[in-house]
């Protein structure tokens, strides 16, 4: 695996180099940026390819799916405002670094994944770096009612509309950040929930997330 022939210094000091290229394009949460400065994202790339690893860029993980961009992981983690002890609901595991950043940020974290072949990476490779989630296997586009409530939801995925079987299962004052448009673009969306079936939301800036795909979306 990678992380056994990378140079830790020079790790480091990527590391380090990324968490200042994130605050100079705006993100200013300092606990966001610690977990970006913690969690070591070479771990989820092939030792060929561990210099791209802190570059600000998304990359090819297999499966026709991608590490979602530094920047794009701390954006949507900034606008979920995590509080230590949070609950919080991620659609779509993927690589399972924004996960990672999740649980560095202190939530407990309910995960699920579609892709078999993510999932079974996942459940291993994360264990082994020391996070501990809930990880399920499953159409994520339902969410994970079983658990909920939950106090913020993240989608990782580009999805068409908002699905309210997702709002359902919001905290009363809990979050919901998710990218919607279509298969090219998104917007990304948080939605608060104020009342039973009352939910404030906003549309921010555009984003390009692989599909959300599923049940309740494409």
């Amino acid at each position: 695996m990678a992380y056994k022939f990378v140079d830790k210094y020079r790790e480091k000091g990527a590391r380090k180099q990324l968490v200042k290229h994130l605050e100079n394009r705006g993100i200013e949460d300092r606990g966001v940026l610690q977990a970006i400065g913690k969690v070591p994202r070479h771990f989820f790339f092939d030792e060929t390819f561990w210099n791209q690893a802190y570059r600000d860029i998304a990359f090819p993980i297999g499966d026709g799916q991608t590490i979602s961009q530094p920047y794009t992981v701390a954006y949507q983690s900034e606008l979920l405002h995590v509080k230590k002890g949070d609950k919080v609901l991620e659609i779509g595991t993927g690589s399972g670094y924004q996960t990672c950043i999740l649980l560095e940020l202190g939530a407990t974290v309910f995960t699920i994944e579609r892709q078999e072949v993510l999932y079974n990476r996942t459940i291993q490779i994360l264990p082994y770096m020391g996070y501990k989630p809930h990880f399920f296997l499953g159409d994520g586009s339902r969410g994970i009612p079983e658990h909920a409530p939950y106090d913020k939801i993240i989608v990782t995925a580009g999805a068409p509309f908002v699905p309210e079987i997702m709002l359902k299962q919001l905290r009363y004052g809990g979050q919901l950040v998710i990218p919607v448009g279509d298969e090219k673009s998104q917007k990304m969306v948080t939605i608060l929930r104020v009342g039973e079936n009352d939910f404030d939301r906003i549309e921010l800036d555009t984003f390009r997330f692989v599909p959300l795909v599923g049940d309740q979306a494409w």
